[in-house]
């Protein structure tokens, strides 16, 4: 199993980030064979109802919220295959995603740990998102990871990737977890840590 696979506090293995469908334009239909089994099946989102487990944690994250200067953000519960979330939706909530989703990766850290203190069994994660960044950078990711795949395969020789979060090297992770033709490993140390794409 990957490192990036074992970062507990950082996301556990079982809470896989949103999974976005590939775009469905012309850089789907010049896919390789080999990199359109890369491909994940879409998940789909259930706007259901919030369980009663989950108001809590809507609770301490209104509160966060509004200690951080966001008192006004709506907060929006969906339950996905891959997890439960929390969608943030504001006026401007830039500072929230911060650069480079910095401050957004922190929130959700912080967010985790907090609700589970001192809880040894049935740890609750929850993926905080704010206007859709998540998805968006998620999308990127996974349309990256099929171009590298694409060069890793062609050129023979290990691609490196520019330094990312944990959470998203986890998304290239997963994209080209089942390929034949290529392994993921990450290298380095934080905030350098980055992702590199070996051919097999």
């Amino acid at each position: 199993m990957h490192d990036d696979f074992e970062l507990e506090d950082q996301q556990p293995a079982d809470v896989a980030d949103r999974q976005i469908p590939g775009r469905s334009g012309g850089g789907a239909s010049r896919a390789k064979p080999a990199a359109r089994r890369a491909r994940s099946a879409p998940a789909v989102a259930g706007k259901t109802g919030m369980p009663d487990a989950a108001k809590p944690a809507r609770a301490l994250l209104e509160e966060i919220l509004g200690k951080m200067g966001v008192p006004h953000a709506e907060i929006e519960y969906i339950a996905r295959p891959e997890g439960e979330y929390f969608e943030v939706n504001g006026p401007d909530l830039a500072m929230l995603i911060g650069r480079h989703g910095n401050t957004l990766e922190a929130l959700n850290l912080i967010f985790n740990n907090i609700i589970n203190v001192g809880v040894k069994n049935n740890r609750k994660y929850y993926t905080i998102d704010a206007e859709g960044y998540r998805a968006r950078r998620a999308e990127q990711l996974q349309s990256l990871a099929q171009v590298m795949l694409e060069r890793t395969i062609r050129e023979k020789k290990p691609q490196r990737l520019e330094p990312m979060l944990p959470s998203e090297r986890k998304i290239v992770h997963i994209a080209l977890a089942d390929n034949e033709f290529v392994r993921t490993e990450s290298e380095g140390v934080e905030p350098e840590r980055r992702l590199v794409i070996y051919p097999k």
